[in-house]
């Protein structure tokens, strides 16, 4: 009898202990099931249309290192000018404000002054012995090829006339180098009233940056009356520490990107590595040459320079767009079936011409959510504060 007693006892005890570990079994599922419920959203096929949800599947993309170093705008000394007269005069006339954009050999401002008026003066006169010495010269050749001439009168008419071209030539240099040519002179000859005049003209095409001229003005050949700027080339300078000086690559084309136009990608070619070290930051100055024919970017424009480092590698990437961010957290949203969509959290890498690499979270043949990602994300929170309420 007391065999049987302690028998039924050993049994009740082992039902009991089966019957606990099965309840437990269901409540460990059971909580499992409302925490990946609290991560997911579920939205008809309807709804998907109507918000435009769209997906993509994530591949392995090939992609290469980048260096990435600050930087800042400068403008390219070949395409900047200061205009400044070559000889002293007065200010009569302005032609251009600070703001204007002016092509090369364009008049900016009229100047007179007595110098120039003694340099048109000159000049003419030196073209005046030049016409009638070359006229005498030959005058003399002809007479004596009717043997009617002198070989004294022909030495000496060529020894004018040489005299004349040399005088004629300098005075034209001279001419020359204060931006006049020799018909603006000479179908000047009739008008005494704008015999000093000089106008003074464009080096190069740009937009004026700088005036500091007004009408009646004295003007030296000091003096700095325009400042032109043309920004379709600028220059990028960034430092780069001098443990990061061997990753350089042969490769000389470069990226810059700017604040101020995130989503686009300016092309540059590398041009100057510096050759000294700075001995308070151990960097050396790296310089890109631009292209800007938008004239986007300006001078003074700070961004960060991209530079290819290493070989080609890859990894798995997704659009910008399609990471949300939660609590400080990256999330991106995986279709689990045709209405479900779990939050997954991610590791973010490195950015390429707007896409992420994802070092960890997701894997290659993964059916992620690209537009509508933030419309899940509200939904989601939504839910979470509906929870917390109940």
């Amino acid at each position: 009898m007391n065999k049987l007693i302690i028998i039924l006892i050993t049994i009740s005890l082992f039902a009991g202990c089966g019957k606990n570990e099965t309840e437990n079994h269901k409540e460990v599922e059971s909580n499992h099931e409302d925490e990946h419920k609290s991560e997911s959203v579920i939205l008809s096929k309807e709804s998907q249309e109507t918000i435009k949800l769209e997906t993509e599947t994530v591949k392995e993309e090939t992609y290469k290192g980048y260096l990435k170093i600050p930087a800042v705008v400068i403008s390219d000394q070949n395409y900047e000018a200061q205009v400044s007269p070559i000889v002293a005069g007065k200010v009569k006339k302005v032609y251009a404000s600070v703001g204007s954009y002016v092509k090369a050999g364009q008049t900016l401002i009229l100047i007179e002054g007595l110098e120039i008026g003694v340099l048109k003066a000159d000049f003419l006169k030196s073209k005046t012995t030049l016409d009638f010495t070359e006229q005498e010269y030959e005058r003399q050749k002809s007479l004596m090829e009717q043997n009617a001439g002198s070989q004294k009168n022909l030495i000496s008419a060529k020894s004018d006339f040489d005299k004349a071209v040399a005088e004629f030539n300098a005075m034209d240099k001279k001419i020359h180098s204060i931006g006049l040519k020799d018909d603006d002179i000479v179908n000047q000859i009739n008008d005494l009233h704008s015999a000093g005049d000089l106008a003074i003209k464009s080096p190069i095409s740009g937009v004026i940056v700088e005036r500091n001229v007004v009408v009646g003005q004295y003007l030296e050949p000091s003096s700095i009356a325009f400042k032109i700027l043309n920004t379709s080339s600028l220059l990028v300078d960034g430092q780069i520490y001098e443990n990061d000086l061997s990753k350089l690559s042969n490769s000389s084309s470069i990226d810059f990107i700017s604040p101020s136009f995130p989503d686009e990608v300016f092309a540059c070619n590398l041009t100057y590595t510096g050759q000294v070290i700075d001995e308070n930051t151990r960097t050396i100055k790296v310089r890109a040459k631009i292209l800007n024919p938008r004239n986007k970017l300006l001078p003074q424009m700070f961004g960060e320079l991209r530079i290819p480092i290493g070989e080609s590698s890859k990894g798995l990437f997704v659009p910008e767009e399609s990471i949300v961010k939660i609590d400080n957290q990256d999330y991106v949203f995986v279709q689990i079936n045709d209405t479900a969509f779990v939050k997954i959290s991610v590791t973010a890498g490195i950015k390429q011409n707007n896409r992420i690499e994802i070092k960890q979270g997701l894997s290659p043949g993964d059916k992620y959510v690209v537009k509508g990602a933030f419309y899940l994300k509200s939904e989601l929170m939504k839910e979470s504060l509906e929870g917390d309420e109940h």
